[in-house]
């Protein structure tokens, strides 16, 4: 005859760790890295933390602001030093973004969830207060630069954003390549200027285009007068 179980008392049981913003945050991280943002749920993130979903809510808002805070604890991982070889600010610049990108690349889910997430953490204030400074090395203005780094920004994450899709998503590649197939395929009776101007509108890698991308920006940036912001 199995022996009865004896029941703990939970005074017995060891103190569950108060829940905190930093705690949670770290526990939603780790679901992003190991199973993806997109089974990063208030109620898995409750399941990890062994609480209710309802406990999560006096932190964290609601998914949206989780995903924010996520993305604010990857952009810890940017590289914010730049091309250490590299004397000229805008190869720092240039190498800083392309970290960035390089982050989200790594999380897909994450990559479009930065399209319309907004952190306002510290990694988030690094990565602006660094681009700020190398933009006005560069000889920016007050206004250019504030403005600018916004757009380098939005330039950067929508890069990751369709890389990553197009790579791990099949339907994305799909819809890719009938773009692709669309515009090769134009007439030059139709359409004169997309005939014009192929094979060079497919052309190029994803880094040579993303480098002549991030230069078009920069030059834009410096020689684009900004409305001078009132005091």
């Amino acid at each position: 005859m199995a022996a009865r179980k004896v029941p703990t008392s939970r005074r017995d049981r060891p103190a569950k760790p108060a829940l905190s913003r930093q705690w949670i945050v770290e526990a939603a991280l780790g679901i992003a890295r190991s199973e993806g943002l997109e089974k990063l749920t208030m109620r898995r993130l409750a399941q990890e933390l062994d609480t209710g979903p309802a406990s999560l809510y006096v932190y964290v808002a609601n998914t949206a602001a989780l995903h924010a805070a996520v993305l604010d604890g990857l952009l810890g991982e940017v590289d914010l030093s730049g091309d250490e070889g590299a004397t000229d600010w805008r190869e720092q610049l240039f190498a800083v973004m392309r970290s960035y990108t390089l982050v989200l690349f790594a999380y897909p889910q994450l990559a479009r969830s930065a399209l319309v997430a907004r952190p306002g953490g510290a990694n988030y204030l690094r990565l602006v207060e660094r681009a700020l400074d190398l933009l006005s090395r560069g000889g920016a203005t007050r206004e250019q630069a504030a403005w600018g780094v916004d757009q380098l920004l939005q330039s950067a994450t929508a890069t990751a954003a369709e890389q990553s899709a197009r790579e791990q998503d099949p339907a994305a590649a799909d819809d890719w390549n009938a773009t692709v197939h669309a515009l090769d395929t134009a007439s030059a009776t139709t359409h004169p200027a997309i005939a014009a101007h192929m094979p060079a509108l497919i052309g190029g890698t994803p880094e040579e285009r993303f480098r002549w991308g991030f230069d078009a920006l920069v030059n834009g940036i410096l020689h684009t007068p900004a409305p001078v912001a009132e005091e």
